[in-house]
C-alpha cells in the first residue's frame, strides 16, 4: 500500500490506536485494509447528518452528498472542506487515489472519476472508518 509520509495534527502510537479502535476499525484506518462490500450499516444510512472519522471525529462528509453507487460501500460525491486528503496508491498493480482523514491520516477508501454530477467523483469509503452523527 502507498503510505503517506505526511505528518498529521493528531498523532498517536500504534498501541494507542489499537486501544481506541475495534479490530476492524484498526485494520481499515491504520493498516489500509478494506471491509467486505455490503457489510457496513453506514451503506444504508439515510438520515441527515455528518459522517465523521472513527479515529478522531473529524467531519468528513455531509449526508446530502451521499448517493447509492451499488458498489457495497458508502459513497459520496464530495467531502467536507478540510476533511480529507489524498495520496497515490500503487498497490495491487494499479494506480488509484487513496483518501485519508486530513487530521489523523486514517485510511478511508479511494476516490474514482465515475460519480454523479456536480463533481463526477465517487468517494468510495469504508464504513468501518467512519461514524455517523445525526443532525439535531
Amino acid at each position: 500500500m502507498s503510505k503517506t509520509t505526511e505528518t498529521f495534527p493528531i498523532q498517536k502510537s500504534d498501541e494507542e490506536w489499537r486501544k481506541q479502535l475495534d479490530p476492524q476499525q484498526y485494520s481499515v484506518l491504520r493498516k489500509h485494509s478494506t471491509e467486505r462490500a455490503f457489510t457496513s450499516p453506514l451503506n444504508n444510512e439515510k438520515r441527515q447528518g455528518s459522517f465523521v472519522c472513527a479515529g478522531c471525529g473529524t467531519p468528513l462528509f455531509d449526508s446530502a452528498t451521499k448517493f447509492e453507487s451499488g458498489t457495497g460501500w458508502p459513497s459520496f460525491w464530495q467531502p467536507l472542506p478540510d476533511g480529507v486528503g489524498t495520496t497515490t496508491d500503487r498497490s495491487f498493480f494499479m494506480t488509484r487515489t487513496e483518501v485519508h482523514c486530513a487530521k489523523c491520516g486514517g485510511h478511508l477508501g479511494h476516490v474514482f472519476p465515475d460519480g454523479p454530477p456536480p463533481t463526477g467523483e465517487r468517494y468510495c469509503m469504508n464504513g468501518a472508518a467512519m461514524k455517523f452523527e445525526e443532525k439535531k
